[in-house]
C-alpha cells in the first residue's frame, strides 16, 4: 500500500473535480484551510500529501510541515504548545505558508478543536490547516465553517481496476478475470483495502482468483449463499439447518456475513411485496440479536425459521 501511493496530484486516480480546485487553488497561490472527509482508503491523506511535495521542496519539507496523527498526542496541551509555536514562527527568506495536516481529526477531542478555532484565526498570514477526518459529523461547526470542505466519496469500480491493474503488472502478480471482480466486490470503494486484500490473497495462493479471494477475506462465496437459500426455502426445517451447520463449520463462516449477504438476496428473490416486508423485519431482529452476542446456533434456527414461514405465507397466497 506504502510502496504505490501516489506521489503527485497527477497520479492520484479519482475525484478529479476536487484535484482541479486544489490544483488552482495552489498555482494562485491561495490555498484556503482544507477539511478533507469521507471514507478511509479513498486518498484523502494522499491528496494533501500529493499538495505539500508540489509546494515545498525535499529539504524544507521537515520546517514547513507539521502532520500529526491519531496516534499522536493532539489534546488541548498540544494545540496550544506545539502546534501554536509551530504555526506562530514565520518563516525567514521565504514567502508562502507553513502547513500543518491533522489527520484523522474526528478523534480530537471538543477541548481540542476548540482550542484550534482561535490558532487557525490568529495565524492565517503564515499558516494553513488541512484536517482530515472520516465522519464530518465528529468535527464542531466552528472548524468546518473555517475550512473549505471536500467530501471524498468511495471509488467507483471504473477508477480502481486501472490503478488495480497497474499494481498487478508491477508486481507480477497472476490475477483472474473474476478475482479482479471479487476484489473491487469486497473492497466496496476502499483502495487501500483493495491493495491489501490482492496482496494477502496472492501470498497465500500464488494465483488471485475469486474464490481465492472469499477464502482469504474470509467472505462467504456467492453459490454458497445461494446455496443456503435454496435449503432454507425448499429443504424441511431440520435438513436445512443441518446442511447449513456443516457448510459454516466446513467454511468457518460468521452468521453476521451469511446474513449480510441473504439480505442481497432477499431483496432480489421475487417474494410479494407484504411477505418481504416481513421477512426482512425478521432478519433486521436477528441482526440486532447477533449484535449483543448471542447464541449462533439458536440465531441460525430462527433465521431458518423466518424463510420457513415466509414459504408458507407464499405458498398460501399462491
Amino acid at each position: 500500500v506504502e510502496k504505490y501511493r501516489p506521489q503527485a496530484l497527477s497520479e492520484l486516480v479519482s475525484h478529479r473535480d476536487i484535484l482541479s480546485t486544489v490544483q488552482r487553488f495552489i498555482s494562485e497561490d491561495r490555498l484556503p484551510h482544507l477539511l478533507l472527509y469521507g471514507p478511509p482508503g479513498t486518498g484523502k491523506t494522499s491528496t494533501i500529501l500529493a499538495c505539500a511535495r508540489q509546494l515545498y521542496r525535499e529539504r524544507e519539507f521537515g520546517s514547513m510541515v507539521l502532520e500529526l496523527n491519531a496516534s499522536d498526542d493532539r489534546g488541548i496541551d498540544i494545540v496550544r504548545g506545539p502546534i501554536l509555536s509551530f504555526a506562530s514562527t514565520r518563516t525567514i527568506f521565504k514567502k508562502g505558508f507553513k502547513l500543518v495536516i491533522l489527520d484523522e481529526a474526528d478523534a480530537m477531542t471538543q477541548d481540542a478543536q476548540n482550542a484550534l478555532r482561535r490558532v487557525i484565526e490568529k495565524f492565517t498570514e503564515n499558516t494553513r490547516f488541512c484536517l482530515i477526518c472520516n465522519y464530518l459529523s465528529k468535527i464542531i461547526p466552528a472548524l468546518q465553517s473555517r475550512c473549505t470542505r471536500f467530501r471524498f466519496g468511495p471509488l467507483t469500480p471504473e477508477l480502481m481496476v486501472p490503478r488495480l491493474q497497474h499494481v498487478i503488472q508491477e508486481e507480477g502478480v497472476d490475477v483472474t478475470e473474476d478475482g479482479m471482480k471479487a476484489l473491487v466486490t469486497l473492497s466496496s470503494g476502499d483502495m487501500r483495502r483493495a491493495l491489501n486484500i490482492l496482496q494477502s490473497t496472492s501470498m497465500a495462493f500464488g494465483k488471485v482468483t475469486e474464490e481465492n479471494v472469499y477464502t482469504c477475506t474470509g467472505h462467504p462465496l456467492k453459490s454458497d449463499i445461494a446455496n443456503i437459500l435454496d435449503w432454507m426455502l425448499n429443504q424441511d426445517f431440520s435438513t436445512a439447518y443441518r446442511k447449513i451447520m456443516e457448510l459454516k463449520t466446513l467454511k468457518g463462516l460468521a452468521l453476521q456475513d451469511i446474513l449480510t449477504e441473504i439480505h442481497l438476496f432477499v431483496h432480489r428473490v421475487d417474494f410479494p411485496p407484504s411477505i418481504r416486508i416481513q421477512l426482512l423485519i425478521k432478519l433486521a431482529d436477528i441482526e440486532y440479536r447477533l449484535a449483543a452476542g448471542t447464541s449462533e446456533k439458536i440465531q441460525l434456527s430462527s433465521l431458518i425459521a423466518a424463510f420457513q414461514v415466509t414459504r408458507d405465507l407464499v405458498v398460501a397466497e399462491a
